[in-house]
C-alpha cells in the first residue's frame, strides 16, 4: 500500500490470545530446539516460530517469549545451533519445552562448529551467530547469521499443527499434491 502508514491502535476486541491461537494453528510449522553450549554445560529450549529469512545475507530467524529463561543466557554466548526436530521427536520436544529439568538427560549430541550442540537424529541444524534482535510483543525476534549447517534427506521434519504432532508427507505423494 502506498503511502500508508503502520497502525499504532490496539487490536479489535475479537482479537484474543484464544482466537489468534485457534487461527494460526491452522498453519503448520516445523519445531526445532535451539541450543548453544553455555559456561556451565549445555542449554537449549523448544521454539516454534522459525524461519529462513535471508539468503544474502544467509539469515534465520526465531522468537522465543519474552518469558524465556534460557534464551537471555544463550544470547550471552552469542552462538547457537537450530536442531530442526525429526518425525520421531515428540519426546525431545516436550523434554526441551520444560523448565527447571536436565533437558540433555539421556539425550546424544555432537557440537557443532561453534561448540553448540547438535542433537542425535535431527533432520537437519544450522550453526548461527547472534546477527541482531527486535522487539516483537510478549516475544522477541531473533536473527541469526547461518555459519555452518547440514540436513539429513532420509529424516522428516516434525510439524505441529491445530495443537498436535504431525510429520509432514514426503514430496510426490498423494497427501502432499492434494492441493
Amino acid at each position: 500500500m502506498t503511502g500508508s502508514t503502520p497502525s499504532t491502535s490496539t487490536a479489535p476486541e475479537a482479537v484474543t490470545a484464544a482466537t489468534m491461537r485457534d487461527v494460526l494453528g491452522h498453519f503448520v510449522s516445523g519445531v526445532v530446539v535451539v541450543t548453544a553450549q553455555g559456561p556451565d554445560g549445555p542449554l537449549g529450549f523448544t521454539c516454534q516460530s522459525f524461519a529462513s529469512l535471508s539468503l544474502d545475507p544467509p539469515l534465520i530467524s526465531f522468537s522465543p517469549a519474552r518469558t524465556s529463561s534460557t534464551w537471555p543466557r544463550i544470547r550471552e554466548v552469542g552462538s547457537f545451533c537450530v536442531n530442526i526436530l525429526a518425525e520421531d521427536h515428540q519426546e525431545i520436544s516436550n523434554a526441551f519445552a520444560r523448565s527447571g529439568t536436565d533437558k540433555y538427560a539421556g539425550k546424544n549430541w555432537r557440537p557443532a562448529p561453534s561448540g553448540a550442540p547438535v542433537l542425535d537424529g535431527v533432520s537437519a541444524w544450522i550453526d548461527c551467530t547472534l546477527w541482531n534482535e527486535y522487539d516483537g510483543g510478549d516475544h522477541t525476534v531473533v536473527v541469526g547469521r547461518v555459519t555452518d549447517l547440514g540436513a539429513d534427506p532420509a529424516r522428516l521434519p516434525l510439524t505441529f499443527y491445530r495443537g498436535s504432532y504431525g510429520i509432514a508427507p514426503p514430496a510426490g505423494t498423494a497427501d502432499a499434491e492434494e492441493n
